[in-house]
């Protein structure tokens, strides 16, 4: 990580922890209300215990992080040695994070470029991956902040869900309300679209759905030299076996990372979510 430009982002970005490790990025944790319980996702809750909570029906809600805890995480990335801070988040759509983020860098020590990326899970992490490979190699501030941007602008995220209800009762599934109703009974395959969930096909059953997903991603990858993301929820034999395939089938792949999403959009999507991003380099 270079020692001018500190790379920030928030827990959704599901990196895995020997990258941040190795870039020195900085996630925020966003917080799940199990019940009366107010629990941070990536240390006081994980995918398994979520996935569990929302199988018996029990309540579950998120919330964003406060605007005293990037404020805090500013400070410390400046007493670090950073003399400009790039803080990179999910989706103004999903979540307030974003505005949190912008409210604590008025104040912050050295100047902060916050970006909402429009994105989440890895389609977030392989933005602050680029900012942060940017400013090692010695790059400044707005050049760290364009490769973020840079980077989301060529990303796509695709998943699949067995069921609607929970993005619906989250309300978070904006455009794909035309989806309700008779659709539920079907298996919908989703996008981010201009920072939104949206539609794309219903399918009639999961496993020709998850054989549309791979077709999908191996069509948006093309030849290029790209690095994909494959997420899942308590569906760790779909995400190896859709893993395995495009790893065969896409020629250009240069990363793959496979993983378990968190807590906090585990809960507005249910167990049996399979997620793949792709992003060219």
């Amino acid at each position: 990580m270079s020692r001018h430009v500190a790379i920030v982002t928030d827990s959704t970005a599901y990196l895995p922890p020997p990258a941040m490790e190795r870039h020195g990025i900085v996630a925020v944790p966003l917080t799940v209300v199990l019940g009366d319980q107010a629990l941070e996702e990536g240390t006081e809750i994980s995918a398994r215990s979520l996935a569990l909570a929302l199988q018996k029906r029990r309540p579950v809600t998120t919330s964003r992080p406060s605007p005293a805890v990037f404020a805090e995480t500013y400070r410390a990335r400046a007493e670090a040695g950073a003399t400009g801070i790039v803080s990179l988040h999910l989706s103004s759509e999903f979540s307030g994070t974003y505005d949190a983020a912008v409210l604590a860098a008025k104040d912050a020590p050295v100047p902060v470029r916050v970006v909402d990326t429009g994105m989440v899970a890895m389609a977030l992490g392989f933005c602050a991956l680029a900012a942060a490979e940017t400013a090692e190699g010695g790059g400044t501030l707005d050049e760290a902040v364009a490769a973020a941007e840079k980077r989301a602008a060529g990303t796509s995220a695709y998943f699949y869900v067995d069921t609607l209800d929970f993005l619906r009762r989250g309300g978070r599934i904006g455009a794909a309300q035309a989806l309700l109703g008779s659709a539920l009974a079907m298996k919908p395959l989703l996008q981010l679209d201009g920072g939104r969930i949206v539609p794309m096909e219903k399918v009639r059953t999961a496993s020709k759905a998850i054989a549309r997903l791979e077709e999908i991603v191996v069509g948006r990858a093309g030849a290029s030299t790209v690095d994909i993301a494959v997420h899942h929820l308590a569906a760790p034999e779909r995400a190896a076996v859709l893993a395995d395939k495009l790893r065969e089938r896409v020629p250009g792949l240069a990363d793959l990372h496979v993983s378990e999403v968190g807590a906090v959009i585990g809960a507005h999507t249910g167990p049996g979510l399979l997620a793949a991003v792709v992003s060219p380099r």
